[in-house]
């Protein structure tokens, strides 16, 4: 690399960190034949160090980079300060003209330092440099308390830093999270936890408004813009970076709008003897803030200046992991996927193991976009493998590395039993202290699954798996009084006709029955046809909402909510709603489903509200039911200029169809009319989406506790089509769920998955397509409004009243308070929250 010989060509590097370094290194290897001598002019003192470990200079740690040997001329210490383009020279503070035949620009960044009042008081610093550092530890001498402006990676390092150095730290942070370029909100609360738990504090979300001087006009505190103070004889900055791209402003190379030197896909700038690389290039209207693209773009450049023309540089992959005051952070992939269109997120938070994971799929959940680990960054290596890729198994599986992990795998500190706050060591324990087996005994002892009831398939989930470990053989029986599980008992109702529980239990069971079996075999009933719910020995087997046709709320009173299929309501039916709500004193609430609910209803009330609704038109939407909810819908191709189906038209054929259908679990559904899936079809327990050839149907999504994205069963199907597979999954769903089993669940056990779904309702594999189809027809034929039939049956209003003695009397147990202009409930502390049932 001899500058005399004639055919060597001359190469000036401006700047010495990390990229540089790179650069003049892997140059070296590919330049076997020595083409290049080599110049770097860094103005640091200092010679290429590692400025991702800088925090570890304060405990003494050499971060200097190997020497790059006597063939490469390294002019430390001296700064460039401009650029003759047409001389191919470059000038610099020392007085020298280097000329070049070509010209990196490895300049990096500087930190910025926000126009805030104060900011050049004594005892301000940025947090850049080892000279930065050995500036900051000298001045904390003899200081208690200091602040870090800025919890991206740098300021969390700097944050560290200054605590290690005997100060009280504060982190303040003008975005509403920690480290909000990397992280979304969920894994940047989390990492607040963490960061707290060390005894930094963290101000998020509050930009400040000035630092303020103290008696010896040394800076002294920080304030808020809420108006806050914090205590801080040093402050340093670490907000952010702006590439260094004065040398190419000098020139007249293009900048940025934002700034950053403009290169193309090689490293080049518009001058083609100029590239530019790390933190102070603009490629793709970016600037990488992160050292493995920086890195990249170092070995882009090499390639090129050795010949290689095909070297491109193809963005980079912006995953990172790392350990921050000992907490494992990382991302991977685009973390932020999920704020577009089309693709869907799914969290897993345990806040007491301060552990949060998010993994982003797209909209068919089928491939890994990107994902935030906080706590927990063991599966980081497996997770950044499959960016881009095909998910190995359902996103939960991904999430927690195999399908047991709801179950056997989940770790102890996890809240399985939100309402209750039961962990899932707590159900273990349990389950092997006192010798459970069943999960009526976990319920009863933990108080897991005895509120909203949403954790009950997750409590049992762990029961199986503790049983399962101890050798212990779990059994299928739905409870103690039935050795069958629900699907058998389904089919032994079916093939026997046998229409009551009494006779069931009689031939096939034992005892009396439980809160367990009794609303099971309800359904199963209900869904084979055997008249109203409320008729006879029926009446007795319903749970409470079931019990009154309406769902119970936490004073004691009902929700009261009339089917508004598809969403579409007439100003007539409006007014109807409003007129009830007003006269009878009810909250409404617009739901996410497309309907309206009134809440606050006293069972009393309930046959009058409903008198005026169903002779309003309306009828019962099934809000209490184990049964169809809502088939929401987007206004479709009849007003939307992007639709290509009726979706509202279908919703309601829908609706109107499998209304009243009885289930092990509630079902939701939604048609879009288009691909932009306003409808969010594709989280429902099946979901509608218009293609240009008819609807694709996608299967067993559900939002909740463990969210799941549906599955595509079948594409471009005809309306008629489209009804027959509905049709035969939910009567094949019906006929085959565990108790309480949503479709997304029953769809995870299913033996075969989706596969052998497909097979059996659109190949007739089984051979029970028929027995299906007949099914639903009989549903279809037999529905009746249930809600009218009690307003026309005097029996069945009896049941209708708070107290037996005292019909007419409310329950003094109710009681109201006013806020935002509607009636909320008003409990009292020690008060039961309903009696008189």
């Amino acid at each position: 690399m001899g500058a005399d010989n004639e055919n060597v060509r001359r190469l000036v590097v401006v700047g010495h960190g990390p990229a540089a370094h790179r650069l003049v290194e892997v140059l070296r290897e590919r330049d076997a034949a020595g083409t290049w001598h080599v110049t770097v002019i860094g103005e640091e003192s200092r010679t290429a160090y590692d400025r991702v470990a800088l925090t570890t200079h304060l405990e003494g740690a050499d971060l200097a980079y190997p020497p790059h040997g006597d063939e490469v001329a390294v002019r430390a210490g001296e700064r460039v300060t401009g650029i003759d383009r047409a001389a191919r020279t470059v000038a610099t503070d020392a007085g020298h003209e280097v000329p070049y035949d070509a010209l990196v620009l490895a300049t990096g960044s500087a930190p910025f330092v926000p126009p805030v009042p104060g900011a050049d008081l004594p005892g301000v610093f940025v947090y850049r440099t080892i000279d930065d550092l050995d500036a900051i530890r000298d001045y904390a001498r003899g200081r208690t308390s200091g602040a870090v402006v800025g919890g991206g990676l740098l300021g969390l390092e700097a944050a560290r830093a200054v605590q290690g150095l005997g100060l009280r730290s504060s982190v303040v942070e003008v975005a509403p999270w920690l480290m909000p370029r990397q992280l979304d909100e969920g894994g940047g609360a989390m990492l607040r936890r963490h960061i707290e738990s060390l005894g930094l504090d963290v101000r998020a979300g509050t930009p400040m408004s000035a630092l303020e001087a103290g008696p010896d006009g040394a800076v002294a505190s920080v304030r808020m813009a809420d108006g806050a103070v914090l205590d801080a004889g040093l402050v340093v900055f670490s907000a952010g970076i702006r590439p260094r791209d004065e040398l190419a402003r000098g020139c007249g190379l293009p900048v940025g709008e934002r700034g950053g030197i403009v290169v193309d896909a090689g490293c080049r700038t518009e001058d083609p003897a100029i590239f530019a690389i790390g933190e102070c290039a603009l490629v793709d209207g970016v600037v990488y803030g992160l050292v493995a693209p920086c890195f990249a773009m170092a070995e882009i450049v090499a390639g090129r200046l050795a010949q290689d023309a095909d070297a491109v540089f193809e963005g980079a992959d912006p995953s990172t992991k790392l350990k921050l005051m000992g907490v494992d952070v990382a991302s991977f992939g685009d973390p932020f996927a999920d704020r577009a269109d089309g693709a869907l997120g799914v969290t897993y938070t345990d806040p007491v193991a301060r552990v949060y994971k998010k993994i982003i799929v797209s909209d068919d959940a089928r491939t890994l976009l990107g994902g935030v680990l906080v706590g927990d960054a063991e599966s980081y290596a497996a997770l950044r493998a499959q960016v881009g890729g095909a998910l190995p198994g359902t996103p939960d599986q991904v999430l927690f590395g195999g399908t047991e992990a709801a179950g056997g795998d989940l770790p102890g500190a996890t809240v399985v039993c939100s309402c209750n706050n039961v962990t899932a060591e707590t159900i273990r324990c349990a389950v092997s202290e006192r010798s459970l087996t069943d999960l009526g005994e976990v319920k009863a002892c933990t108080r897991a699954g005895t509120s909203c009831g949403s954790c009950v398939p997750l409590v049992k989930k762990l029961l199986d798996a503790e049983l399962t470990a101890a050798g212990v053989e779990v059994s299928k029986a739905i409870c103690e009084h039935f050795d069958h599980s629900r699907a058998e008992l389904f089919d032994i109702i079916r093939a026997s006709g046998i229409a009551s529980f009494t006779r069931l239990v009689e031939e096939h069971g034992r005892g009396r029955g439980c809160d367990i079996c009794k609303p099971a075999v309800a359904s199963i009933l209900a869904s084979l046809g055997n008249g109203h719910i409320l008729e006879g020995e029926q009446a007795a087997l319903q749970d409470t909402n079931d019990h009154f046709l309406a769902n119970l709320q936490k004073n004691g009173t009902y929700s009261v909510v009339p089917r508004v299929p598809g969403g579409e309501i007439t100003p007539e039916k409006l007014i109807v709603i409003g007129e009830v709500a007003r006269d009878f004193g009810l909250y409404t609430k617009i739901t996410g489903g497309q309907r309206i609910d009134l809440f606050g209803a006293r069972v009393e009330q309930l046959p009058r509200i409903w008198r005026r609704l169903v002779d309003a038109g309306f009828e019962s939407g099934h809000a209490y039911g184990k049964s169809l909810r809502t088939v929401k819908s987007c206004v479709g191709s009849t007003w939307c200029r992007y639709g290509v189906q009726d979706s509202v038209a279908m919703a309601i054929r829908l609706e109107l169809r499998y209304r009243g259908l009885r289930a092990p679990h509630k079902l939701k559904s939604a048609v879009s009319g288009c691909a932009r899936e306003c409808a969010e079809a594709q989280s429902k327990d099946f979901g509608i989406i218009a293609t240009e050839n008819g609807w694709n149907l996608y299967v067993a999504g559900n939002g909740g506790m463990r969210p799941r994205h549906a599955d595509l069963l079948a594409s471009d199907l005809s309306d008629d089509g489209l009804i027959t597979a509905i049709d035969r999954f939910l009567m094949f769903y019906i006929r085959t769920a565990d108790r309480l089993q949503r479709t997304a669940s029953w769809l995870e056990d299913l033996d075969g998955g989706l596969d052998y779904l497909r097979e059996v309702v659109m190949e007739d594999r089984l051979g029970i397509c028929a027995e299906l189809d007949a099914a639903m027809e009989r549903h279809v034929d037999a529905y009746s409004d249930e809600w009218g039939d009690v307003l026309d049956d005097p029996e069945r209003l009896r049941r209708f009243v708070s107290f037996v003695n005292a019909p007419e009397t409310p329950d003094p147990s109710i009681e109201f308070e006013v806020e935002r202009e509607q009636i909320k409930p008003l409990l009292q502390i020690g008060a039961p929250e309903a009696v008189g049932r």
